[in-house]
């Protein structure tokens, strides 16, 4: 004897499966966009903890090259840097665009990292 099946739980099965891939497609590319700062704020911390053998031109040029091959915005490789006798501030400014299903947004990041010497 063959039962007949109505076919709903694959159809709510599909379903669910489609929203994970969604919400890890689009939670990827945010992810991307934190994960990126994240390294930046890194750099720029590793820099600081460096600050005392090299000047304020070469931290610069390097963050600005290291935030050019992390695909940031150009306003992320402007860092000012701020020395004192034994320490340094080291911080930038800059937005970056996400674009979700009807949603568009600008999130600002604001790097900085201090060090002594």
């Amino acid at each position: 004897m063959v039962k007949s099946r109505r076919g709903s739980s694959s159809i709510g099965c599909l379903f669910t499966v489609l929203l994970i891939a969604a919400i890890g497609y689009f939670g990827y590319n945010i992810g991307a966009v934190f994960l990126a700062n994240y390294e930046f704020e890194d750099r720029m911390r590793q820099e600081a903890h460096f600050a005392g053998h090299r000047s304020d031109a070469v931290i610069r040029r390097r963050l600005s090259d290291f935030a050019d091959s992390l695909g940031l915005p150009e306003a992320a490789g402007n860092i000012t840097v701020r020395r004192s006798e034994h320490s340094i501030l080291l911080w930038g400014e800059y937005y970056r665009h996400i674009e979700l299903p009807g949603i568009v947004r600008e999130i600002h990041f604001s790097p900085s990292a201090t060090g002594t010497f």
